[in-house]
């Protein structure tokens, strides 16, 4: 009983050892594969601010590009991170597979304005964060001016997101100016017209107004005889021709 007992714990013991040994050759082969085939991929969405090209520019280690490096020298929270700080990247997962193709998926930024001063210009995505222009794609957002720095850009966000997700106001409204006591005036799509908003105080209630206002002048023709249409005062809007 006592040796067969022993025999059971040395064939264990013998077992144990032949898959270690096994796993440990398979890890060092596949440390020593080399990166065969850079793969970049996109998310689902419309911008294009990125091409493939610009990311394998960013896939760099030892100032050479990491595709025959061996996988055991690949750094791919530095790669990741490369990728991450550049400016038009939301979101960025850099990792190998076992065949040793080194994948890089990428969300890019949503610009939803673009703020237009005198000396600068860039686009904002939905957390407010500064996206430059691009040589590569052009976004057809909303055109922001008077807008000077952060605090501007937090107070605006919220204005922006109201307009964005109502699908007449994301297709009516073309601009959104800020003036120097904070008050906002849009440019319209259908018009020479301009929306004069006021402040950013009872913004649905400006927003119903303005829209009874389009439904009932849509539907007599008559609101391309104005120049302004106030809803910025309690109860009414006003128009000046």
């Amino acid at each position: 009983m006592k040796f067969k007992r022993f025999l059971k714990h040395l064939l264990l013991l013998v077992l144990i050892g032949c898959l270690g040994f096994l796993y440990s050759f398979s890890s060092v082969r596949n440390q020593q594969k080399k990166v065969s085939e850079i793969i970049v991929e996109f998310e689902d969405g419309d911008n294009n601010f990125l091409t493939h090209a610009m990311v394998n520019k960013l896939l760099i280690q030892n100032n050479e590009t990491v595709q025959n490096q061996a996988k055991s020298v690949i750094d791919l929270y530095n790669l990741e991170n490369n990728v991450s700080k550049n400016p038009y990247v939301e979101k960025a997962a850099v990792f190998l597979t076992v065949q040793g193709v080194l994948k890089s998926v990428i969300k890019q930024r949503t610009p939803v304005a673009r703020v237009v001063n005198k000396n600068d210009s860039y686009y904002i995505d939905k957390q407010g964060i500064k996206v430059p222009l691009s040589d590569n794609y052009s976004a057809r957002v909303l055109l922001v001016s008077g807008v000077k720095d952060e605090e501007d850009v937090s107070e605006i966000l919220p204005l922006i997101d109201k307009i964005l997700k109502d699908d007449f106001l994301r297709k009516e409204v073309v601009g959104i100016e800020k003036s120097d006591v904070n008050e906002y005036q849009f440019s319209v799509r259908s018009g020479n017209y301009k929306i004069d908003f006021g402040n950013l105080t009872e913004v649905d209630v400006k927003f119903k107004k303005l829209k009874a206002f389009y439904n009932k002048t849509f539907e007599d023709e008559t609101i391309q005889i104005y120049k302004t249409i106030n809803v910025k005062y309690h109860n009414q809007v006003v128009c000046t021709k």
